[in-house]
């Protein structure tokens, strides 16, 4: 094939990607025929909201490596930054010893859990914790090099938390540096807390990065790593950091399209979940029964099944998430299901619902705001309240 065309940079991106036609146009909501007639040249290169899709599922960076002409930044669309990210990333960036006086260790702690709850409970959660995270960042940074012994040690724990918070909130946005930066000093944190409970939850946090840079065998090793650390017998805190292991490589194979080990991982998850309650969700890792039967509709609609996932997603209870933005995502994930089942009119519903839920993790996800793009062109009710949701979230065709 010519590699200058459209279609063999398609095909170079898929099969480096390790992607089936079927896979690749599952993902994206087509099928076989329509990857390979792109790929051969017989079917003309398809519309930014598609290809932003494809660039996003492939892992590419810039529309240019597909298109071949001008470059475009993939994530200067799909991903918006926040108005106050350089103020996080600004007291990320600090690596003199912040001035002022040590918090201790009990009062770190409930300020950190005071974040988390803000992250969970608000509509707007990356505004809310914005307002507090520099700040938190600097206390808990300061309670780490100032404490000794034992003190120590828990305000690190604290610390690998605040920064799990702070790659929350960069998730999504065009800064994947500082996404990397979090993910590692929480690890080296709580590493140094010498915490298998927070080294482990490190490895969940950092998995999702290596995910998003489709690293999938690197995102298992450091789960399966994690879960070596915690008891799976034990309950609480060890039974939930293990579960998280269990739920995280489960992610990864689905991704991966191996169904099979996809579904013994995430059967392991779910078990632990059940042992903890049918109600149980942690605090602020929010894992329980609720959070397994979401991630099941993530992994069923990236083994592109999309009528199982459908099937999932319909008897799903979104109200057993305690969490605005960890429903605002189950409902994201619920739409992204019915589009490859061409139930377009049930996508735009969900994507409703899922703004109403918490109007920054749809302005921040990259599937919303490529499926709004995509649907906004539609000739019906469907094109046009895609198109208000379009102008809810900034996004611009």
């Amino acid at each position: 094939m010519d590699p200058t065309t459209f279609g063999a940079r398609l095909r170079a991106h898929r099969e480096r990607a390790g992607k089936t036609r079927p896979a690749l146009g599952g993902l994206v909501g087509r099928s076989a025929e329509w990857v390979k007639a792109l790929e051969n040249g017989r079917q003309l290169p398809p519309r930014l909201p598609m290809l932003l899709r494809l660039a996003e599922v492939l892992g590419i960076s810039d529309l240019a490596a597909l298109t071949g002409d001008q470059t475009l930044p993939v994530g200067s669309v799909t991903r918006a930054g926040h108005p106050a990210v350089e103020d996080v990333a600004a007291a990320l960036r600090h690596t003199t010893l912040p001035v002022g006086p040590v918090t201790p260790v009990e009062v770190l702690r409930g300020l950190v859990g005071q974040a988390w709850e803000l992250w969970h409970r608000s509509t707007t959660e990356r505004t809310a914790v914005a307002a507090v995270l520099p700040g938190l960042l600097s206390e808990a940074q300061r309670s780490a090099r100032q404490l000794d012994g034992l003190a120590r040690r828990r305000a690190l724990v604290e610390l690998a938390r605040v920064y799990h918070l702070a790659q929350l909130y960069l998730a999504h946005q065009p800064y994947p540096e500082l996404v990397w930066l979090t993910a590692d000093r929480a690890m080296l944190a709580a590493q140094d807390a010498d915490d298998p409970a927070a080294i482990a939850t490190a490895g969940w946090y950092y998995a999702h990065v290596y995910r998003g840079a489709n690293q999938i065998d690197a995102a298992e090793q450091v789960l399966v790593d994690a879960a070596a650390l915690v008891d799976p017998a034990a309950s609480g805190e060890q039974l939930t950091r293990w579960g998280q292991a269990q739920l995280g490589i489960a992610l990864g194979h689905g991704k991966a399209g191996r169904a099979g080990q996809a579904w013994r991982a995430w059967d392991a998850a779910d078990g632990a979940a059940s042992r903890l309650g049918s109600g149980y969700a942690h605090p602020w890792l929010m894992f329980g029964p609720a959070a397994c039967a979401t991630y099941a509709i993530t992994i069923e609609t990236d083994l592109c099944r999309p009528g199982e996932a459908v099937r999932r997603a319909d008897t799903m209870d979104y109200r057993a998430l305690p969490s605005c933005t960890r429903r605002a995502a189950a409902l994201i994930e619920a739409a992204r299901a019915h589009v490859l089942r061409r139930g377009e009119v049930a996508a735009v519903h969900l994507l409703g619902r899922a703004l109403r839920e918490s109007v920054d993790t749809v302005r921040h996800h990259p599937y919303a705001r490529t499926a709004v793009l995509e649907l906004s062109n539609r000739p019906s009710t469907v094109g046009e309240d895609a198109r208000e949701l379009a102008l809810a979230i900034g996004v611009v065709g």
